[in-house]
Parts: C-alpha cells; sequence; structure tokens
C-alpha cells in the first residue's frame, strides 16, 4: 500500500526514481543491482508515470519497472514521457504517445520535441512551431526554429534570423530580439547583442550595462562568466565581479 502524501518523509522517492540506467544501458539499476531479469537493446531513464524508453529487436516502446512492456505495439522510436506524453516515431512520421501506447492524436510531423509547459516542439514542412498535448497548433506561425517553455515562455529563431520570446499563446512576449537567446530561469534569461552576453529580464531588458564573451545563468544570485578578456569570473545580478575564478587556459 502507498503512504499517503503528507505522511511520507521529506525525501520521499517514488521506486521508479531510485533505478538508473545500466553502464551497458541494455537494462536498470537499483542500488548497483539489476532491476529485472529482461535485457534490451538500449533502454532509457524512467520518467513519470514509472514507464522508460526500450528497444528489442522487434522495434521501440515502453516498459515498466518489471522490464514488461507497458503495451504490445512497436515503434521505430521511443523517447522519455513529459507531462504525460512521449515522442514517438513510426513509419508515417513523428508524434505523442500516451502511456498506454495510443498515439495522442492523429497527426504526423518531421520531428517532435518533448511537452514542456503544456506545449511541445514540432517540425513539419512549414518549419518548426508548437503544439498543444491534443495535437492542435499553438498558433499558425511558424519559425525557423522554437525551443521548449520554461517560466511561460519559449525562445523562437525568426524569419529575420533573430530570436525572441514568446509567450504561452504564441504571441511575442516583448519587444526585443536578439541573436541568441535562451530560455528563462528564476526570473532572467541570458541574452547576446553585437557588444557580448548578458542577461536580460522579463521585459526583454538589460539589468546591467556590462558584457562578456560568455555567461550562465544565475545560481542563487550569482552566475558564471567569461570576461572579454578571457577571464573566469562569478558575477552578481548588478553584472559586477564578486570573485575571479582565474584565466581560461
Amino acid at each position: 500500500m502507498n503512504q499517503p502524501l503528507n505522511q511520507r518523509p521529506y525525501h520521499y522517492q517514488a521506486p521508479w526514481q531510485a533505478a538508473r540506467v545500466s553502464a551497458c544501458a541494455t537494462h536498470h539499476t537499483v542500488a548497483g543491482e539489476p532491476l529485472y531479469p529482461a535485457r534490451f537493446t538500449r533502454v532509457l531513464a524512467f520518467h513519470p508515470p514509472g514507464l522508460a524508453a526500450a528497444r528489442d529487436k522487434r522495434g521501440a516502446f515502453h516498459i515498466t519497472m518489471a522490464g514488461e512492456p507497458a503495451y504490445a505495439r512497436r515503434y521505430l522510436a521511443t523517447f522519455g514521457f513529459y507531462e504525460g506524453i512521449s515522442a514517438a516515431r513510426d513509419n508515417a512520421g513523428w508524434f505523442h504517445l500516451h502511456p498506454d501506447g495510443r498515439p495522442a492524436y492523429a497527426q504526423r510531423y518531421l520531428w517532435c520535441g518533448n511537452c514542456q509547459g503544456g506545449r511541445c516542439a514540432v517540425r513539419d514542412t512549414g518549419g518548426y512551431r508548437h503544439i498543444l498535448p491534443d495535437g492542435r497548433p499553438l498558433s499558425a506561425e511558424y519559425h525557423r526554429y522554437v525551443g521548449d517553455f520554461r517560466e511561460g515562455r519559449a525562445v523562437v529563431r525568426r524569419a529575420d534570423g533573430l530570436c525572441a520570446h514568446i509567450d504561452e499563446h504564441g504571441r511575442p512576449a516583448h519587444n526585443h530580439a536578439y541573436p541568441d537567446l535562451d530560455v528563462y530561469h528564476k526570473g532572467h534569461a541570458r541574452a547576446r547583442d553585437r557588444r557580448g552576453w548578458m542577461h536580460i529580464d522579463r521585459d526583454g531588458l538589460p539589468i546591467y550595462p556590462h558584457r562578456f564573451a560568455a555567461i550562465e545563468p544565475f545560481y542563487n544570485g550569482q552566475a558564471l562568466a567569461e570576461t572579454t578578456s578571457g577571464e573566469i569570473v562569478i558575477i552578481g545580478e548588478d553584472g559586477e565581479v564578486i570573485c575571479a575564478i582565474g584565466a581560461r587556459r
């Protein structure tokens, strides 16, 4: 019997969360021991609801923690479940499927990403765009490329080659575009203009005047950065150097 949520210790893990892909990627282990006797051509990590993508001589599918197929059908490729659906591919193309192996919709694409924030990146003959989990397009507009949603926004590379953020309805999230752009992380996103890399706010504006050769997202108010002179430093949210790590070799 499952323990009620309000009685579980703070470090509670679902049983599948303890499973690891073996070094040979043919099965899963827990604490270094095989989780089941079966062996596959390849397995991927377990994802909610406790299923893992696997492949055997018949094709690709998903398995349970017992190493048993979750459904009878086989596909050309399957991947991990994200927000209840998994990217998959059959002879007609790419799509998403439910944990019981049923396709989530009838359409097929040239490629599918994972479901993040209730939206999925896909590519078809018109280019890249996002769809909803039931296959409906988020908007009619295509882009050169689209990324996953995070914190309610996604990066798209527009027809003019610049990158911008869109909101959950597929509309521009702000009026700014950059040659390179990243998703939001704790309210800030990495962006690059002609002067270099910096962090921007939710309105698409730089949060400091400095520019860097490279930066990472903020981690508890600080970020690793490389100056234009090649020095590796830690910066604060004001862009000022907190400490030096050393020059790049």
